[in-house]
């Protein structure tokens, strides 16, 4: 069995698991803050790679990715036009957006284990999306298919440079300011509060929710997908959350789509390290499921 790293870059951290072949027994081997350059993330791998006889890297990064090159990586711009095959050309290199690479792990062998058609959708400070259909989790033609948090329905706004609409109104950051409106400190507490009943909590959960509905009931017409996966902060409020976001998203909907079910993702924060540890085993052609 080929031994691979895999690695799960985010913009503030990096976290290491060394993968066998049993996803049960996968471990996180390191947490440390994500280098601040180039230089220290080359040395870092190196290290990594030397201390564990490895044969493959899996890697997932929070931005745009087009085959082993990182073309946009908002937080950590020192990767933006980096061929990671390049950087180490003597093993086998998987590369993949965060969420892409989540629901390879979701796909494989978690909660859309089976399904061939689905949608992730990881909220946590922004939104990251992917999408699996028939079997293949779908890149586009520039490896930045469905991104979600781009999806507007407003026909007012002005749009950003750097942020969607939908991710503006209805991510981590869009709680934490609606948080401040019944006295919480952040979207944390406003869930919490949510899933204790506090009425004014899930009065206030209940405008994003909507707007999340809203948005993504043109990607249901679209896709037709069997079910859709909620991962990051949000979704463990998705008992809160998900009868205002069904209902909005149900009556944008034929009745033939309207059945479409709402499913946290089986591994919670693990799934950006179990997808690069498939990923890496699977190789450049990760993305075919089954």
């Amino acid at each position: 069995m080929t031994r691979v790293l895999a690695i799960d870059l985010g913009g503030t951290n990096l976290r290491t698991a060394v993968y066998t072949g049993d996803i049960a027994a996968l471990a996180q081997q390191s947490h440390q803050p994500a280098p601040e350059n180039l230089d220290g993330f080359v040395a870092r791998v190196r290290a990594f790679l030397a201390a564990g006889n490895i044969e493959a890297l899996g890697l997932a990064v929070p931005g745009l990715v087009e085959g082993s090159v990182c073309r946009w990586i908002p937080n950590l711009p020192w990767l933006d036009g980096i061929d990671v095959a390049a950087l180490f050309p003597d093993i086998s290199v998987a590369l993949g957006n965060d969420a892409q690479i989540a629901l390879l792990a979701e796909a494989a062998e978690g909660a859309a284990k089976g399904v061939s058609d689905t949608i992730l959708l990881a909220i946590g400070t922004g939104i990251g999306s992917a999408v699996l259909a028939n079997g293949r989790i779908v890149a586009g033609a520039h490896g930045g298919a469905c991104s979600f948090g781009w999806a507007c329905a407003d026909i007012d706004d002005q749009g950003e440079e750097r942020s969607g609409w939908l991710e503006r109104v209805a991510s981590g950051r869009a709680l934490d300011q609606l948080s401040t409106r019944i006295g919480l400190a952040n979207g944390g507490e406003l869930i919490a509060a949510g899933r204790a009943g506090n009425r004014a909590a899930l009065a206030l959960l209940e405008e994003p929710a909507r707007r999340l509905g809203t948005a993504l009931a043109g990607a249901v017409g679209l896709l037709d997908p069997g079910v859709i996966l909620v991962s990051g902060g949000l979704a463990d409020a998705l008992d809160a959350i998900a009868p205002p976001l069904l209902a909005a998203l149900r009556r944008q909907l034929p009745p033939h789509l309207r059945g479409i079910e709402l499913r946290p993702g089986a591994f919670g924060p693990r799934a950006g390290l179990v997808g690069a540890a498939l990923a890496g085993q699977a190789g450049s052609g990760w993305r075919q499921i089954r």
